[in-house]
C-alpha cells in the first residue's frame, strides 16, 4: 500500500502551503487521482483519516478525491479514446499506436481553511 507514502507527502504540501499564508486551521483538501493512477482512494482516505490527525492544522480535515477519467489518444486516426474501456487498442480505428493522455494524475486540487482562524 503506497498511499500512506502519498499522504505524508500531501500533509508536507499542505503544511507548507498553511505555513506561507500563516494559516492555522485547514477544513478541506481535494485531491484529483487519475482513474488508472494506482492510488485506491478509499486507502488514500484511510491512511489521511489516520496520519492528518496528528497534525494539528489539519485535525479533522476532511479529504475529498475527484476521479479523473483516463484518456488516450490514437496517433493512427488522431481521437480520444476511454482507456480503461478499450486498453491500448483505439476503438475507433483499431490501431495501436496510442498513448496516455490523462488519468495518471495525483494532485491537490483545493486547499480550504476555517474562514475564521486564517
Amino acid at each position: 500500500m503506497h498511499e500512506l507514502g502519498i499522504v505524508f507527502y500531501i500533509i508536507r504540501d499542505v503544511k507548507e502551503v498553511a505555513e506561507q499564508n500563516n494559516v492555522k486551521r485547514i477544513s478541506k483538501v481535494t485531491m484529483d487521482i487519475g482513474e488508472v493512477s494506482t492510488v485506491i482512494p478509499e486507502y488514500l482516505k484511510d491512511c489521511w483519516r489516520w496520519a492528518a490527525d496528528k497534525e494539528e492544522v489539519l485535525r479533522g480535515c476532511e479529504l475529498e478525491v475527484n476521479t479523473l477519467p483516463a484518456v488516450s489518444f490514437c496517433e493512427d486516426c488522431r481521437k480520444e479514446f476511454p482507456t480503461v474501456a478499450h486498453g491500448k487498442t483505439c476503438p475507433h480505428c483499431s490501431g495501436g499506436n496510442t498513448y496516455l493522455l490523462r488519468g495518471n494524475e495525483v494532485e491537490i486540487r483545493d486547499i480550504e481553511v476555517y474562514s475564521n482562524e486564517q
